[in-house]
């Protein structure tokens, strides 16, 4: 397994560790997920999150570049904004959700998924037919995102770089800790507001320790990758691999807002994906949540009130906030309207629950 310039760390911390997309990560600390959950929510915690993969798209042609391989509409992305998008395939399903950063200068950066990187950048590289510069420095960048309402004062304190003028989706480079030429970037992961860094590895430790000297005052505490899960899901952000995949289309996942059809942007897919947005599709992603007790775990069929199979679910869990069951999944589109009663199948016991718009945690 590949490790992260943080992994002694973790150990040290007594982390639970398991292999996520070939690395050695955290899934929990003592304490447990739930705990590290709701300190995000109320304070600050640190995730770890150097797996994931940094692409740098460079040169004369890595707008054209970018536009021909992502749904969004990158032309609109101005210097110091970030975009979220996807990369579709040719049959209109998604190879990877990625966003994008634009530096200026015919600079951009791509960051993806980490149990995807190796396959974002083969396909990167064969769909290269606009002759961009492409850079892979996935192994050559560390990640922390330190998120939750007193991520802003705790970071505050280590840099000159006015973090309240960071709106969300934008960035800025400066000093961390220290460190210059730090990416200090707003997209967080978890609705609960703050921000990514990015920075060299050598300089990982330097930064971790200042952090959390910073944030020891609002009990701050790192957070491994179980309450990452549940937070997203709780804000009903789509996690690649389950809600979302290669045989998933952007419209039916709800992501009809990243699939811009500019006039001049000719992206992959991009007539199939044109007609299921004019014409309709067969099945929604859907947010739902339990109304009998239970929890709704992937892979479970969900069904009409005669017990006819509709859709599956695609994440759950029991909402740490909301203390009730959660979840995700595909239905047929006539079940797909909020409020809507349908039904979960656990192991033969037939569930009651609702579809509901996300996010859960308001």
């Amino acid at each position: 397994m590949k490790t992260t310039p943080f992994t002694e760390a973790h150990l040290a911390l007594g982390a639970k560790m398991h292999e996520f997309a070939g690395y050695n990560m955290p899934i929990e600390y003592p304490g447990g997920i739930i705990e590290e959950h709701l300190t995000v929510c109320g304070g600050v915690g640190v995730f770890d999150v150097s797996h994931m993969g940094e692409f740098w798209v460079k040169g004369p042609h890595a707008l054209e570049f970018l536009q021909e391989v992502t749904s969004n509409n990158v032309a609109a992305l101005v210097p110091g904004k970030v975009q979220y998008s996807c990369l579709p395939n040719e049959q209109g399903g998604i190879v990877d959700d990625l966003v994008i950063y634009n530096y200026g200068g015919d600079k951009y950066m791509m960051v993806v998924n980490a149990a995807n990187i190796e396959k974002d950048w083969n396909w990167c590289v064969s769909h290269n037919r606009a002759g961009a510069v492409l850079e892979n420095s996935s192994d050559r960048i560390a990640q922390l995102a330190v998120q939750g309402p007193n991520a802003l004062p705790t970071l505050q304190k280590l840099t000159p770089v006015d973090l309240s003028g960071i709106a969300y989706y934008t960035f800025k480079v400066g000093e961390v800790a220290g460190v210059p030429e730090v990416i200090i970037s707003n997209t967080g992961y978890t609705g609960a507001g703050g921000f990514e860094l990015y920075f060299y590895p050598e300089n990982a430790m330097t930064i971790w320790n200042a952090v959390f000297d910073a944030g020891a005052e609002y009990g701050i505490r790192p957070v491994g990758l179980g309450a990452r899960d549940t937070l997203r899901l709780e804000m009903g952000f789509c996690l690649y691999g389950n809600d979302i995949d290669d045989t998933t289309s952007p419209i039916e996942a709800g992501l009809g807002w990243i699939t811009k059809f500019v006039e001049g942007k000719d992206f992959t897919a991009r007539k199939i994906l044109e007609r299921q947005k004019a014409e309709g599709v067969s099945r929604k992603l859907v947010g739902f949540e339990m109304i009998d007790r239970g929890i709704p775990r992937q892979g479970y069929k969900l069904t009409d009130a005669e017990g006819n199979e509709i859709g599956h679910v695609t994440s759950g869990t029991m909402s740490p906030t909301l203390k009730i069951g959660i979840g995700m999944g595909y239905v047929k589109t006539e079940y797909s309207l909020p409020s809507t009663e349908i039904y979960l199948d656990n192991r033969g016991r037939k569930l009651r629950m609702k579809v509901v718009k996300p996010p859960f945690r308001k």
